[in-house]
């Protein structure tokens, strides 16, 4: 008896194992063809990073060889997945076609889409949560609203991740990852053949125009996703990252934090892989501060799933502020600074620095990412959704939840009990660069700089060999932006 055939349609989750969808397809029948399509709608926008591409390529490129080692095989199209899947499930005759839901607005209208698509044909549709350790609908607060301070949401997160943990993955929302599919059925060959000929069948090698790959921190593929986390939570033997990520994880010089983001962004990690891996570090931890460590960065998987879960419950965000105040801010909206501050040359090291290695590896650390955010906003007092776009056309981890939540909280305009902060340049630099280690690395030309004059900016004009001079003065522009802020502040 011929089995079932499904189809799985991959989106942010460019793996085989722990993938929620394709584990309950693979439950279901052996017959399971893979899927991803290459929408121009989103590899056109003007907001898509070259790094993005070319981590979006390598995994693609992975993913199909590990559908090929499982006995079945990926299909890459390129077009309109609601015309596209349809076809696709027609011409090889898959009863059911699966996949792992979205948190984004313009993901969720395409599923509805390709759900109406497929269930026009007679097709079943299986979707579910898979990109966070809690669906958004089982997060509320004691009234039934969704969470709009992160403190609360924290602690029910985390219980209810603890509830889940103890369940274990035979029950249903344990988060003990699964295993990839042992063996699975590809359709005839020659029928898959025949059937794909009337498809616009696409290759996973993208033109991506991205040179930094030596540069990025964040690697490609399932495997890689891998032996990055081990290499954080498990160590070398001698040191184990993630029990030192408090404070190592706010330093930019030195190699402190996972460097997973992109991995949880295109779904090459679980994030249940990543929470499991912290539980097993727990057991290498020595002092309360190793243990500390590891809460903190647990906590900083909660932050990626309030963002989500925020995006998911208030969709306006990828739009504009929560806070409705600020829709009338008056921004000076200066396009020769935003073009400065863009290319690293607003005469602040630490500010281009970050803006450098952004520029040259596709990623830039965290705390770099809220200096440059504040400096933007309220140095520069540039809008701030100048600034999302711009990180979006260039970030290798670009994800429209946290780059949207982290620029709202930078500005102040978004969820957060505490409205308004100024991040000073120098004094973030003296905390978290001392010895101007970071700076040096992404300002080459300014290596001969002491390190006092490096920090705090004041670098005197014959030291400066090029550099340019600040484009504003710190205290002064902080006094503008409080006045300017005190004519919305409601």
């Amino acid at each position: 008896m011929t089995p079932p055939r499904w189809l799985f349609w991959h989106r942010r989750d460019l793996r085989l194992a722990d993938n929620r969808g394709l584990a309950a397809a693979a439950a279901t029948t052996p017959a399971v063809t893979g899927v991803f399509v290459l929408d121009p709608a989103i590899l056109s926008d003007r907001t898509m990073a070259p790094a993005r591409l070319w981590f979006l390529s390598e995994s693609l490129r992975e993913l199909e060889q590990s559908w090929q080692q499982a006995g079945s095989r990926l299909v890459v199209l390129r077009g309109d997945p609601a015309e596209l899947l349809a076809r696709l499930a027609s011409a090889i005759g898959a009863d059911v076609v699966a996949w792992n839901r979205d948190v984004e607005p313009f993901g969720r209208e395409r599923d509805r889409r390709v759900a109406r698509a497929l269930q026009a044909e007679g097709r079943k549709v299986l979707a579910d949560w898979d990109q966070l350790l809690i669906p958004p609908e089982a997060l509320k607060t004691g009234s039934g609203d969704p969470y709009r301070v992160y403190g609360p949401f924290w602690r029910n997160w985390r219980g209810q991740v603890e509830q889940a943990s103890a369940l274990g993955s035979a029950a249903s929302g344990g988060l003990d990852p699964l295993p990839p599919p042992r063996s699975l059925i590809d359709c005839d060959s020659g029928q898959l053949a025949q059937a794909l000929k009337a498809l616009p069948l696409a290759s996973p090698e993208l033109e991506h125009g991205f040179s930094g790959a030596e540069l990025c921190p964040c690697r490609p593929g399932e495997r890689a996703a891998l032996e990055q986390l081990r290499a954080f939570c498990d160590g070398d033997g001698r040191s184990i990252p993630l029990l030192g990520y408090e404070p190592g994880r706010n330093i930019p010089g030195e190699a402190g934090t996972s460097a997973l983001s992109a991995a949880l962004k295109f779904g090459t990690l679980s994030p249940r892989q990543a929470w499991g891996a912290a539980q097993q570090a727990r057991s290498l931890a020595r002092s309360e501060e190793e243990r500390q460590s590891i809460q903190v960065w647990e906590q900083e998987l909660a932050w990626r799933e309030f963002y989500q879960q925020a995006l998911f419950h208030f969709p306006e965000l990828a739009g504009g502020p929560y806070r409705p105040q600020w829709r009338a801010f008056p921004w000076d909206n200066d396009q020769d600074w935003l073009e400065a501050w863009r290319e690293g040359l607003t005469g602040m090291p630490i500010i281009d620095a970050a803006m450098r290695q952004l520029n040259a590896s596709g990623w830039m650390h965290n705390r770099c990412r809220m200096i440059v955010a504040s400096f933007l906003v309220k140095d520069l007092i540039c809008d701030w959704r100048w600034g999302e776009a711009a990180f979006m056309a260039r970030l290798v981890d670009g994800d429209l939840a946290a780059n949207n939540g982290g620029w709202q909280w930078s500005a102040s305009s978004g969820m957060d009990p505490k409205p308004l902060r100024i991040f000073n340049p120098a004094t973030q630099a003296s905390k978290f660069d001392p010895e101007g280690t970071y700076i040096r690395t992404w300002l080459p030309e300014l290596r001969h700089v002491s390190t006092r004059d490096l920090l705090s900016g004041e670098i005197a004009p014959l030291e400066r060999r090029g550099y340019p001079a600040p484009l504003v003065n710190h205290k002064t522009q902080q006094a503008r932006f409080k006045a300017l802020y005190a004519t919305i502040k409601t």
